[in-house]
């Protein structure tokens, strides 16, 4: 045997006749390979499988929630805590390590387990494309696993099948193909085996079969030219392999707020060392240890310790919403993103439509009958298009087409658990569901017309007919559906009403004009007739498809999702531009574009136009039109380029395997679990588990709240926080003017260490836990996305944040000075019962400012009462602060003392002006005109 080419030297082989290409492959399309022979290519090329990445293991991702910088800052805190503890031992545990730690572990475990699951639900979604293959090998046929195809191997496919591998056709009979998951192309493909001399884009190589794909209608024999990577399929995940993750910005903000509060921590530690060794006398190295544990305080009171497991949590909650809408989340930081979207490119079929051909209109001699409904259901009604001459005449016509529609059909329609399915071709499964809508199913046409003979579709003759004995009538009957141009050529009598008349060349002219304007609709058309056959007509062949009695025309489309026209709509008020991105034709893409209302005036550009132009014009384009068509995976890699170079925050959604490279280059993706392929799966952030369009808007909306939740917690966390650091730092160098001394002996501080970490665990926890599942106020979608260069916390917000922590500040050390003799405010308690009134006035203060941070404009009393987890979550940390005050042994672990009532009015009192002070504040700068919108800051 000759030596087998390379897939290079084969590599466009639907230029080369078939013969050419076995020549090349070293193969007799006859007999096929020898085993032996198969198994040497097998071991030079490999098995015909899409290369998966090893599984990572458990204990691998279960390290990999400790890389992030907010962690890494949470541990090095934890580890200088318990480095003192050793040292200093003032405490019987080490609690500052202890529950800092425990949050840390916390986070990692919830992160691990959302992940974990999501990985669970999108591997009970996958299914292998073609598990089997027909072959012929050492001269017989069989079946092998299609994993061990090689290049040269000869195929065999047939209708339902699926394609094992790309192929070169070497022989075909009335062979489509559907191969909408690789080029977008709605209808099923017509194939032959003629060779392509010029160089045509992988939706026009109509000599080639590809891995994936189905065959709808026919058989063929193929020559494998590319199995696994170097197939279509492979070559498209070699791309997603070459397509860098990217950080979402959730993930990005994240960790800038990590890495500041990083260098604030550091900051603060070297000024307060420097301030106190400046103000305060150090004795030896009990004064050192002093200084380093005021370190410590201040740098836990820096760090909100609760913030990665709150941000967890929330999403988290956020993903079982979501699950319970059909969208099942693969990476967890990527809610957020989807509600920042402000651009949505979509796949058109499957995605925006059913990719279920529906047929809308009939036109005969008497007029035209439209039907509505969409997809494979049968409901739907049939009703006149305008005012017809005669109705009777007009319906009589529809039900004769409908019922030859029908019988020269090999479609069935069958429903299971509710949902309605065809198998076969799609485009008589829509014929079948037409006549259904009319009245009558394929039990009473087979009833009737009991098929004797077939004479099969061919691309050559471009029609079907089918032969059927008439139980109610003497004579069988001929049915013919096919390309409208070619039937009508095969007919010389058409039907008006219930008799039959010559067709005259005017007659024909019109007839041509109306199958124009279905077709300048987008409307795929049909052309259906029939004939009685006479008892010495000659056995059925395709001398039986003349003297045709035309019948009418069919015109049909993958119509759009009822839901998706909605969700469209929805998003364009939210501010959310969708793009249609498409493989099939301009014009059917145009026409789903308007009636979907992504475009008015809808202008579609083609892939052949996106690859003559440079970046510079693309990015022009992309500005201004929305649907693109005849595109390959590498245009849509370009067009979500270009729009993100126009600062634009993409989703792009899709299904097929052409989908999954853009899926994974937007800033999120989003696949079908149903009708889409695993690759595209694997490259998504999002997988839709009912593909539904209209479940992509309620995920933005989701996204949406999500991240107004997380800005509301960031506010409460960080303002309190601030709060806290400005306490103890003013605390420490306005130690002597507040009365905070202890006689010379050495550093007094205005609050423990401990202290502070109890008023992080019991603030930071439920109550910002709390306000992540404030419930949404209905605004979500009608406010536009957060640009894409706005961080997670503004300006107007850090204002906010900084207003809050003086007024805690101030207010806590005017309770302390008031507690301690001297300073200025007289009072006549010890350190200890200051230092427990001022843990306790703090405590209250954050409490208050929980409600604050429920919006930076809107009233903390606007719905108030909406969220009861929030005021459980206030009336817990209350009660497990007064144990803290009361219980005897946590008395001695956080140095406090019991409180009496005026204790507990005073604290009350002085912490509720933080609620007050706030409310002046957003009343001053609406009042002013400062307002600059709380639907983005809320």
């Amino acid at each position: 045997m000759t030596a087998i080419s390379t897939p290079s030297d084969v590599a466009v082989p639907w230029r080369d006749t078939a013969t050419a290409i076995s020549s090349a492959l070293a193969v007799d399309p006859d007999n096929g390979l020898s085993g032996s022979e198969a198994q040497v290519r097998l071991g030079r090329f490999g098995e015909n499988r899409i290369r998966e990445h090893p599984p990572v293991a458990a204990w691998r991702r279960f390290l990999g929630q400790f890389t992030d910088v907010l962690v890494l800052l949470l541990l090095a805190a934890a580890a200088i805590s318990g480095t003192l503890w050793l040292i200093e031992r003032e405490s019987a545990l080490p609690y500052e390590a202890m529950a800092i730690l425990g949050i840390v572990l916390l986070n990692a475990v919830m992160s691990h387990v959302q992940q974990a699951r999501a990985e669970e639900a999108l591997r009970a979604l996958r299914q292998m494309a073609s598990p089997r293959a027909t072959v012929i090998r050492n001269g017989v046929r069989r079946t092998i696993p299609s994993r061990l195809l090689v290049p040269g191997d000869i195929v065999l496919v047939e209708e339902g099948g699926t394609v094992p591998a790309d192929a070169r056709l070497i022989e075909a009979s009335a062979l489509q193909v559907a191969e909408a998951a690789l080029t977008g192309e709605s209808a099923p493909v017509s194939k032959n085996a003629e060779p392509i001399p010029q160089e045509v884009v992988l939706g026009d190589r109509r000599n080639m079969i590809f891995s994936g794909t189905s065959v709808t209608r026919g058989h063929a024999k193929a020559i494998v030219t590319a199995t696994g990577m170097s197939s279509e399929m492979g070559r498209i995940a070699g791309m997603l392999e070459a397509t860098p993750d990217e950080a979402t910005p959730l993930q990005a903000d994240l960790d800038r707020a990590g890495r500041l509060l990083g260098m604030v921590v550091v900051g603060i530690a070297a000024v307060i060392v420097v301030a106190v060794l400046s103000v305060s006398e150090v004795r030896g190295l009990p004064g050192l240890f002093d200084i380093l544990l005021l370190g410590v305080a201040l740098a836990v009171a820096a760090v909100p310790e609760g913030l990665p497991a709150v941000v967890t949590a929330v999403l988290a909650l956020g993903v079982q919403r979501m699950a319970k809408r059909n969208a099942i989340v693969r990476r967890l930081a990527a809610v957020e993103t989807l509600g920042s979207a402000n651009v949505i490119c979509s796949d058109k079929t499957g995605t925006l439509t059913r990719n279920e051909m529906t047929v809308r209109k009939v036109v005969t001699a008497s007029g035209a009958m439209q039907f509505s409904g969409t997809g494979y259901s049968p409901q739907g009604s049939v009703e006149p298009e305008g005012t017809p001459d005669s109705e009777d005449a007009l319906r009589a016509e529809t039900f004769r087409a409908l019922v030859a529609a029908g019988c020269a059909n090999n479609a069935v329609l069958s429903e299971h658990g509710g949902r309605w399915s065809i198998g076969g071709d799609p485009t008589e499964g829509a014929l079948i569901v037409a006549a259904r809508k009319a009245g009558f199913g394929q039990a009473a046409l087979e009833s009737r017309f009991a098929r004797i003979g077939e004479i099969p579709f061919s691309s050559e003759r471009k029609m079907m007919s089918t032969i059927h004995a008439d139980a109610e009538r003497d004579g069988a009957r001929v049915f013919t559906k096919g390309a409208a141009d070619v039937l009508l050529q095969k007919c010389t009598h058409e039907l008006v009403g219930e008799a039959t008349r010559p067709l005259t060349r005017e007659r024909r002219s019109e007839i041509l004009l109306a199958n124009e304007a279905l077709a300048a609709q987008a409307l795929r058309t049909l052309g259906v007739a029939f004939r009685t056959l006479d008892d010495g007509d000659t056995p059925p062949d395709e001398r039986t498809e003349t003297r045709l009695v035309f019948l009418g025309l069919v015109g049909m489309i993958d119509p759009p999702r009822a839901e998706a026209r909605e969700a469209v709509a929805r998003a364009k008020a939210a501010g959310i531009r969708t793009i249609m991105i498409t493989g099939d034709h301009p014009g059917t893409a145009v026409v789903i574009a308007r009636e979907l209302g992504i475009a008015g005036d809808a202008r579609a550009i083609t892939g052949s136009e996106i690859e003559n132009m440079s970046d510079k014009k693309l990015d022009r384009v992309v500005r201004k039109i929305s649907v693109y068509a005849r595109v390959d995976p590498a245009h849509k890699l370009r067009l979500v380029t270009a729009l993100q170079r126009q600062g634009a925050t993409v989703a792009m959604t899709g299904d097929g395997v052409n989908d999954a490279p853009a899926l994974k280059a937007a800033d999120i993706g989003i696949a079908m679990g149903i009708t889409g392929t695993d690759v595209s799966r694997q490259a998504a952030d999002f997988v839709l588990a009912d593909d539904n369009f209209a479940s992509i808007v309620a995920a933005v909306e989701e996204g949406r709240m999500i991240f107004s939740n997380i800005r509301k917690f960031l506010r409460y966390l960080l303002s309190s926080n601030v709060g806290e650091v400005m306490t103890m730092f003013f605390g420490v160098l306005l130690a002597g003017v507040i009365g905070l001394s202890d006689g010379g002996s050495g550093l007094v501080l205005p609050l423990l260490a401990t202290q502070i970490l109890w008023i992080n665990l019991v603030t930071d926890g439920a109550p910002a836990l709390a306000l992540g599942i404030d419930p949404a106020n209905g605004r979500a979608m009608m406010r536009p996305p957060r640009p894409r260069g706005e961080g997670m916390i503004t300006p107007r917000m850090w204002a906010g944040i900084i207003f809050v922590g003086l007024v805690m500040a101030t207010g806590t050390l005017m309770v302390l000075d008031a507690s301690l003799p001297g300073g200025l405010i007289e009072g006549t308690g010890s350190t200890r019962y200051a230092q427990t009134m001022a843990f306790t006035t703090l405590t209250l203060f954050q409490l208050f400012n929980v409600f604050n941070a429920r919006s930076d404009e809107r009233s903390a009393f606007d719905g108030l009462f909406s969220n009861r987890w929030l005021w459980c979550a206030v009336a817990l940390s209350v009660a497990l602060h007064a144990a803290v005050i009361y219980t005897p042994f946590l008395q001695e672990a956080f140095s406090t003392v019991g409180l009496g009532p005026g204790d507990w009015l005073l604290c009350s009192t002085v912490a509720s002006s933080v609620l007050w002070l706030r409310e002046m504040e957003k009343a001053v700068l609406a009042q002013f005109g400062h307002r600059r919108g709380f639907d983005r800051h809320q």
